[in-house]
């Protein structure tokens, strides 16, 4: 004797449920968990090429060449340092490479890499609003399936 048609169609609905929500949770989830990663290292980027902006500007406002500082050796060791010439600075370029530059140089280098780091942060914003989406309309299918009415506007809340 077969199963019931009945049997055979929650079976499938069950399986559908199972296989959403292991995309939800393998794929989706754990490629917005890695867009917004990668979007904050590019922010914490920014944040130190703006305090590279920042010192170099108080440095064009002392206008003494020579300069006084404290180094980090490391874990926050510090010791004094008198710079003699401090006209031209070391500015990492990326992938291990130091470019001497001017304070001016170094400047519009400073804004071309801002720029092009707020750029790939837009980029990366959309890239998780997309994934959001994606995350909603599997949300959505998943309460399709399982014939769960939506909840009221006044008790829905941010998906992340």
């Amino acid at each position: 004797m077969a199963p019931p048609a009945d049997a055979n169609a929650n079976a499938n609905v069950e399986q559908k449920v199972l296989q959403y929500e292991a995309f939800l949770d393998e794929v989706l989830r754990r490629d917005l968990q890695k867009v917004m990663e990668q979007r904050d290292q590019v922010y914490e980027k920014i944040s130190q090429y703006l305090q590279l902006k920042n010192t170099i500007q108080s440095l064009q406002e002392a206008g003494s060449q020579q300069l006084k500082t404290d180094v980090d050796l490391g874990c926050n060791f510090y010791v004094q340092a008198e710079i003699e010439d401090s006209s031209r600075i070391l500015v990492s370029v990326g992938f291990g490479f130091f470019v001497e530059m001017t304070h001016d140089e170094a400047l519009r280098f400073v804004e071309k890499k801002t720029n092009q780091l707020t750029a790939f942060t837009e980029q990366l914003t959309k890239d998780s609003a997309k994934i959001k989406a994606h995350i909603r309309m599997v949300l959505e299918g998943l309460r399709g399936l399982q014939g769960l009415t939506d909840l009221p506007e006044a008790r829905r809340r941010d998906i992340f």
